[in-house]
Formats: C-alpha cells, structure tokens, sequence
C-alpha cells in the first residue's frame, strides 16, 4: 500500500468512528461510541479495520480502495457471516475466470 492510500486509509478510519459514535445515529441503540483499535492492511487496496466499542466489543468493516473515477477513494462495510461465506464462493468464480481469460494474453 503506497503512503498516500494507507494515510488516507487512517483518516478514513477516524471517519468511520465519528460516524458511528454518533448518539442519535440509527440503530445506535445502546448510546455506544467507537474507537480505532487496529488498522490492518490486507493487500494494496484491502484492509480491515477493527473498533472498539464503549460495551468492550469489537465491530470489524472490511475496506476497499477505489482509484479511479467518480467513486474514487476508501469505501467500507460491516460483513455478515453470510457476506463471508459470499466471499468465500468468489474466491472460486474468480480464479475461473482468470484460467478462461489466460488463453486471450
């Protein structure tokens, strides 16, 4: 990760908190407030952020870079078990298409 995203990444990071340290934010039910306990990055334009909530748990949002277009930047989300289970399935489509595509290099 080059230091320009993995600084944007840290910003984005703090971000997320705010956000979700909002009293009056839906679903905040409990008052919690959130904190960046661990940045983790997983490739150049992956990473996982985990929080620390004011009850003592830890929410994690996966992360992912955009670096072009209109979306372009840190964009993230909160994954269900089944969004792993998903991503562990891609895994499988992906590999496939990347063996079909070899023949066209």
């Amino acid at each position: 990760m080059n230091k320009a995203v993995a600084q944007e990444l840290k910003q984005f990071a703090q971000e997320i908190a705010n956000r979700f340290s909002k009293t009056d934010r839906e679903g905040n039910y409990n008052n919690e407030s959130f904190t960046v306990e661990e940045v983790i990055p997983m490739s150049d334009h992956t990473a996982v952020i985990n929080f620390k909530k004011s009850s003592g748990k830890i929410g994690v949002a996966f992360c992912y870079y955009i670096a072009r277009g209109y979306s372009k930047g840190w964009k993230y989300f909160f994954p269900t078990d089944s969004h792993i289970n998903g991503f562990n399935s891609f895994l499988y489509y992906k590999l496939e298409a990347e063996r079909k595509n070899y023949k066209y290099n």
